[in-house]
């Protein structure tokens, strides 16, 4: 399937391969042995990979290229990660940008996440940049219109350096929530963002500004330290408790550089996974969760696959706690 500038690519065997350890008495399986091509409407409920090969909007927000490359990358990663009980898991492809095709690629991204959503699955994308997110929270509020008439009550949940509210002329990686923000002025929804791990050497005063004229609640990468993870839990459970829908993003520039520094833009100080981690699983113990994707994997920035394997091990546990 395409269009100009837009190409939709299907299930990759020669990705989904790794060790195998049928030898072994119990439970041995991994992501390659358990990962299905996404196939008629019939299957069961589970899972659903989609790949956002994009990183136009990157190039347009002047930052490094290269995170087209991550939907591959990370499911190599993902490949052998062992699997604690059956699970049912799909890989519904890539969505592919030629260029600078970002709206015509955002645009085919949000139909096939509606698609997903209407039969059932729990879609995780895999980017791309995070121009990503325009395209996923309009695939979740597509596929919830069809389903209500009500005023649906989404929320964001990023965890990021930036708040990615920029003012811009064209969509970049830096303006999806501002996107966003407008689409639900110009539908009368209410906004509900929130973003943990912004920078505040990341982020302009005016973006700032933006975020406080929105609404947007935000914790700082320096509030974030282990010993303040109760207060980070409980901001948290305060966010969720307005909203009945959750759109979970993870950008991967919120880790520390040591530990990802294969992203578009890396942080200077980042969030350490011990506090992302605990947050992760309390939003998706919510029951709220409808979808979630990790953007900024850039796999020519990488070393040894680090953010990879990171980025896999995100995937793997939001998988794992998820119950479509």
């Amino acid at each position: 399937m395409s269009t100009e500038g837009v190409r939709h690519t299907g299930f990759d065997t020669a990705i989904w391969q790794g060790r195998e350890d049928s030898h072994e008495a119990h439970f041995s399986q991994r992501w390659h042995e358990a990962v299905q091509p996404l196939g008629d409407a019939t299957q069961c409920h589970g899972v659903a990979l989609l790949g956002f090969a994009c990183d136009a909007g990157v190039r347009r927000n002047l930052g490094r290229p290269g995170a087209a490359a991550g939907p591959t990358a990370l499911r190599r990663a993902l490949a052998n990660v062992a699997l604690a009980e059956a699970s049912v898991l799909y890989d519904a492809g890539d969505v592919h940008c030629d260029g600078d095709a970002l709206e015509a690629a955002q645009a085919h991204y949000a139909g096939e996440i509606a698609k997903l959503i209407e039969r059932g699955h729990l879609p995780i994308g895999l980017g791309g940049g995070h121009e990503i997110a325009f395209g996923s929270f309009m695939g979740l509020a597509t596929a919830l219109k069809k389903r209500s008439s009500e005023t649906p009550r989404i929320g964001i949940l990023n965890f990021d350096a930036h708040f990615d509210l920029r003012a811009a002329d064209r969509a970049s990686s830096g303006t999806p929530f501002r996107q966003i923000a407008e689409t639900c002025a110009a539908q009368t929804w209410p906004f509900h963002y929130t973003a943990f791990g912004i920078s505040r050497f990341a982020n302009t005063a005016a973006l700032f500004e933006r975020a406080k004229q929105l609404g947007v609640r935000w914790m700082l990468d320096e509030e974030l330290g282990a010993a303040k993870l109760h207060a980070a839990l409980a901001a948290l459970h305060a966010f969720l408790a307005q909203v009945d829908h959750l759109y979970l993003t993870i950008c991967l520039d919120v880790l520390p550089p040591g530990l990802a520094p294969g992203v578009s833009a890396p942080s200077a100080h980042g969030v350490a996974m011990e506090v992302i981690e605990p947050l992760i699983d309390a939003a998706v113990a919510s029951g709220k969760l409808r979808l979630a994707d990790i953007a900024e994997l850039n796999p020519a920035q990488d070393i040894d696959a680090h953010t990879a394997r990171v980025a896999a091990r995100l995937v793997a546990r939001i998988a794992a706690g998820a119950h479509p």
